[in-house]
């Protein structure tokens, strides 16, 4: 590559210094590529920084001509005051976990029901090592890195292009993807890196980070590009979201089209059996220690695209994709005492406060467990040695006791927090808390649970600040939260500004980040009531099935058991939990006035619709062409909604063989009833249409 000409910046043309930087992105680009990706720099780093002070000279004479793509972009940006929200195009879901061969079989033969595949038709997967790190998605147009961002809660996650732009991994430009291509994959620093980083540390009189994972996401949110930069970060191509056409029809081809537009992808392999599956697994385990950078497992995904596709996603994770975890590693340590912790929905969590052990690279102080049973069970007492792991490498957990300790642990009868009487129900293995809403631990831990990430997620607002708020009077309820400067002043407090630990910008920060948060999607709000059994998952179902706050308030009666259980997915105890918190008249009080607060956004829809969208579907008798749990899948894809029973709301029957009472009753009603062929030529039909209206 020719240097770029030596002509004095000061005397540079606008027309001359826009065709300049125009060569100095190009080359800049070809160097990153031949010493990060290839390894093999085709100029001197002398050479190289001559560059780049060239291209950061021209951009500051003429700051009018700096480029999208501008290589210092990559390297010392400005600092950001935060990063701004991302909604993914398409959500960017978890992985569900197998830890042993029986998990694995069962994961191939769920696919197979799903499918109706017949015996012996193998499902071909392709097994790569999972890599402990975060996940990122990068979006490219016509070729062009233009955003990236965090995985935050897979629907919305955080602007990172920045920071993204200093991994010299990552392509800025890519060959042949199309309009569109969102590659997805994997932030991380090597054991190498993490060891420079943690001297760094040390030499400045600085926390060092506890590992690896930590250290990455630590670096990859700084708001000066300029330390992440520093902080040898690395990206591994693994998936992708929006997409405006696919390089391949197998995951493997995909993975080989990234290869050669210039990402790191990992080692893979084809395996086509559960024994070919637990070989690769136990290969990659054992020579697990020997790897620059840390795994925590292997990922399994079907290779064939279209049965992908046709297998979709449950509510939090894809039906063909797993991850199988390693063992966990071990260490011994001391029990030094066992506490209480009350959780928000009353529950009394025993942990262990343990003698500080690295486990796995982490130093471990606490254990939870569990119960009373688990306690009784594994002798844990105050004074023993006990085994300890990290279970999925994430949680510690005691696995055995291996030298006793003198008294066996009682446990308590009352409350630690408010004194309350505890209650074991029969049938059950935790103590609860009697106190319910009165109870200080409880009504903290629900407030924490309502600002949290997945929830309300109110930047500035965390367990600190919502523990100080509570123990000043300030907020006792969730909708004190949306009236927090004036119920300071009520209470007499001096304005928040000149609170300890507080001044005049992260007091009208913390304003209005809480005003920005009036606008919450439904799901997040039934969330964030902390609902015992209704997680995020559950909560996701409810606000499809009603949509909007209206229809959802109106379905809270207590008679409304039945249509509750009518949702598919939503199960007894879930449903009765959310009649019994609506039930009770303290909750109405702080719903009511918590959603006089709010503007609840109706659940979003798909932007493309079919005929059937909004319909509520019901599938009965026997579905010889495809699985029920597909058809159901596919039926919501399409916008509709499925129910477990006919009634005077039902829009659809899809009758199968030796179809019974449902269809009895849809005739008695005079709903419109389909047999299976004519629903897979109808939703066949659909699928095209919704392709088209979104490619």
């Amino acid at each position: 590559m020719n240097q770029p000409a030596a002509v004095p910046v000061d005397e540079l043309s606008q027309a001359e210094a826009k065709s300049e930087l125009a060569h100095l992105a190009f080359e800049i680009r070809y160097h990153d590529a031949a010493y990060y990706q290839k390894d093999s720099p085709a100029i001197s780093d002398a050479d190289y920084d001559q560059l780049r002070r060239r291209n950061s000279e021209i951009e500051a004479r003429f700051p009018e001509l700096k480029r999208a793509d501008s290589p210092s972009e990559r390297l010392g940006a400005p600092v950001a005051d935060g990063f701004k929200k991302v909604r993914h195009s398409r959500p960017m879901l978890s992985l569900g976990n197998a830890f042993n061969e029986a998990d694995v079989t069962d994961f191939l033969a769920g696919i197979a029901r799903f499918l109706k595949l017949q015996d012996g038709n193998p499902i071909a997967v392709v097994a790569e090592p999972k890599i402990d790190g975060l996940s990122a998605a990068l979006r490219y147009e016509n070729g062009t890195f233009v955003q990236g961002a965090t995985r935050g809660d897979g629907e919305v996650g955080e602007d990172i292009t920045a920071n993204l732009r200093t991994i010299g991994d990552i392509p800025q430009t890519i060959d042949g993807a199309g309009a569109v291509f969102e590659v997805r994959g994997e932030v991380f620093m090597s054991h190498a890196a993490f060891a420079d980083l943690n001297r760094q540390q040390a030499a400045a009189d600085k926390p060092e980070y506890a590992n690896p994972r930590n250290a990455a996401a630590g670096s990859l949110r700084q708001l000066d590009p300029a330390i992440t930069a520093s902080r040898q970060l690395s990206f591994r191509a693994y998936a992708w979201g929006e997409v405006s056409s696919l390089p391949a029809d197998t995951q493997s081809g995909v993975l080989e089209a990234m290869a050669a537009w210039g990402f790191k992808v990992q080692a893979h392999e084809i395996c086509k059996s559960v024994t070919e599956m637990m070989a690769y697994h136990s290969a990659m385990e054992a020579g697990r220690s020997a790897r620059a950078y840390d795994i925590d497992g292997i990922v399994y995904k079907v290779d064939r695209l279209d049965w992908q596709d046709r297998l979709g996603a449950a509510s939090r994770s894809p039906r063909w994709a797993i991850a199988h975890k390693f063992a966990a590693e071990q260490a011994q340590t001391l029990v030094e005492d066992i506490d209480i912790q009350v959780g928000r929905t009353g529950k009394l969590t025993p942990v262990a406060r343990l003698k500080p052990v690295t486990v796995g690279g982490v130093v471990v102080s606490n254990a939870t467990l569990h119960n009373e049973d688990y306690i009784a069970e594994k002798n844990i007492r105050v004074g023993a040695t006990v085994l300890v792991q990290r279970a999925g490498d994430v949680i510690p957990q005691v696995l055995e006791v291996v030298t006793p300790g003198p008294e066996p642990f009682v446990f308590p009868n009352a409350c630690p927090a408010c004194g309350a009487d505890a209650v074991r129900e029969e049938g059950e293995v935790d103590w609860r808390c009697g106190g319910g809403l009165t109870c200080v631990a409880q009504a903290v831990e629900r407030l924490r649970h309502f600002v949290s990430r997945n929830a309300f997620d109110i930047e500035g607002l965390g367990e600190k600040q919502i523990s100080a708020f509570h123990e000043a009077g300030v907020v006792e309820a969730p909708a004190h939260i949306f009236q927090l400067e004036d119920r300071i002043k009520i209470r007499g407090h001096a304005p928040l500004r000149d609170w300890e630990g507080w001044g005049e910008t992260s007091a009208d920060n913390l304003f209005a980040a809480i005003e920005e948060k009036r606008t919450i999607s439904l799901d997040r709000l039934i969330f964030a009531l902390g609902i015992r059994h209704v997680g995020q998952g559950n909560a996701k179902l409810l606000a499809r099935r009603y949509e909007n706050l209206a229809n959802f308030e109106a379905a809270l009666l207590p008679d409304n058991l039945e249509e509750l259980l009518d949702i598919d997915g939503i199960g007894e105890k879930v449903a009765k939990a959310l009649l019994a918190f609506f039930a009770d008249s303290h909750n109405k009080v702080v719903w009511d006035m918590l959603v006089g607060e709010l503007r609840v956004q109706d659940m979003e829809r798909a932007a493309a619709t079919s005929p059937v969208t909004g319909q509520t579907i019901v599938f009965t008798g026997t579905l010889e062409q495809t699985s029920r749990a597909e058809a159901k899948a596919r039926a919501e894809a399409l916008g509709a909604k499925v129910s477990g029973s006919v009634s005077a709301k039902t829009d659809l029957v899809v009758a199968g063989a030796a179809a019974g009472s449902k269809l009895k009753k849809a005739q008695a009603l005079g709903v419109k009833v389909i047999d299976e062929t004519e629903w897979l030529e109808l939703s066949a039909i659909q699928a095209v249409n919704l392709e088209e209206e979104t490619s």
